[in-house]
């Protein structure tokens, strides 16, 4: 019975997780594919850089409770091994969605909310850390390979009697860092692009005009 619930928690995360929410936003507010967009990648980075703000916010809020659910259900179905194997299989399900082709993202935004459920107390000082090397250096890419590295080594330190909390979360790392591949190599050339703040505010203010236009012309 336990591996049926296991193997249940794992189909449903994984379809969870196949959810793109940022082809989904990119779709209904700038009326494009994020993914022949930028750098072609669905994740609330290129969605931000192509579509603004707000767009990526929504991407993130969608691809964390994705990770959320996944792991609460399984946690329900099956106990804190269920936790565990639905929240990576839900950001499986965002590297590689099944309804889009196998194109995804980078999967932090669903760890995240995987880590929120099994431990906020690590989820939070994720985030801290992600925020101060973004305004630090600038490059998105550089706080989330730095915080993919801390969450095993801070699940295990808190919870080193739980195989579970240290498997999974390797686990997790591992899949952040295989989807950061190219960006590692950028990072070491020298030739990543770091966050244009000012560039992310003039897209946000064109889009945000296209989406009042399109109002407009719709009420006419």
């Amino acid at each position: 019975m336990t591996a049926l619930r296991i193997l249940l928690t794992a189909l449903i995360a994984y379809v969870l997780g196949s959810i793109s929410t940022g082809v989904l936003v990119s779709k209904a507010y700038g009326r494009v594919d994020i993914r022949s967009q930028g750098s072609g990648n669905v994740g609330m980075t290129n969605v931000m850089r192509t579509l603004g703000w707000l767009p990526s916010f929504l991407t993130f809020a969608g691809d964390t409770i994705k990770g959320v659910l996944a792991s609460f259900i399984g946690y329900k179905l099956a106990g804190e091994l269920g936790l565990h194997v639905g929240g990576i299989m839900a950001v499986i399900g965002h590297n590689w969605p099944l309804f889009f082709s196998f194109r995804g993202g980078k999967g932090m935004s669903t760890s995240l909310g995987y880590i929120l459920v099994a431990d906020w107390r690590v989820a939070l000082i994720l985030v801290g850390v992600q925020l101060a090397i973004v305004l630090i250096t600038g490059f998105m890419s550089a706080a989330s390979i730095t915080t993919a590295i801390l969450l095993p080594i801070l699940m295990t330190l808190w919870h080193h009697e739980d195989w579970r909390c240290i498997v999974f979360p390797l686990i997790a790392c591992l899949l952040a860092l295989y989807s950061h591949r190219a960006n590692l190599k950028r990072l070491s050339d020298g030739t990543e692009n770091k966050l244009d703040a000012q560039k992310i505010n003039e897209t946000s203010s064109k889009m945000a005009q296209k989406l009042r236009d399109r109002r407009k012309k719709k009420h006419e």
